[in-house]
């Protein structure tokens, strides 16, 4: 398993050794000792799986209390994952960064607590599946908006096309306005 620093350094690329033959294949997806020497010390309480149609962007989500640290992977198809640092005393607070994570690039992505994170369904579908640090809680919740100019997040979008966000998102605060770690 190779696990890289990306430009926000909490932030890690975890790309998996993938075994295949003619009768499929075999990967690790988890490996306490193997994350905790990379830098990741976390232990996780809750499995989640969503699946997406294309052009459905989701997030830019957090728990301001009980924040959750992810490691998020797709299983069919592809998405554009983003992390945002809302860590006040981080010398990358209000910085993003992005990867694509498919089902044939097979990469995961690490995003610590302290983090809003979102995704933009990028091929015809796409299942997500994440593991979270802490429960779901939400009345800690909170939503930055997705387009905000501050953050200038670049997501790869077709110009004419808007993308299909929840009523959750479409009321979401900008950078500026939203609680910080």
């Amino acid at each position: 398993m190779k696990i890289t620093e990306t430009k926000i350094p909490a932030v890690k690329l975890i790309e998996p050794k993938v075994f295949g033959d003619e009768r499929g294949f075999f990967m690790e997806t988890w490996n306490e000792k193997a994350f905790r020497e990379a830098g990741i010390d976390a232990t996780f309480v809750q499995d989640n799986h969503s699946r997406s149609v294309k052009n459905t962007l989701r997030g830019l989500h957090y728990q301001i209390k009980q924040p959750q640290g992810k490691l998020v992977r797709v299983t069919r198809g592809e998405v554009f994952d983003v992390a945002v640092d809302l860590r006040s005393d981080s010398s990358t607070c209000g910085q993003w960064v992005g990867e694509y994570l498919s089902e044939k690039n097979n990469r995961m992505l690490w995003v610590p607590p302290g983090f809003a994170h979102g995704f933009l369904v990028t091929s015809d579908t796409a299942d997500f599946q994440y593991k979270c640090t802490d429960f779901y809680a939400p009345e800690y919740e909170r939503s930055i908006y997705w387009q905000d100019l501050q953050l200038r997040i670049c997501w790869p979008l077709q110009k004419s096309l808007k993308p299909l966000i929840s009523r959750k998102d479409q009321l979401a605060i900008s950078y500026a306005e939203a609680e910080k770690f």
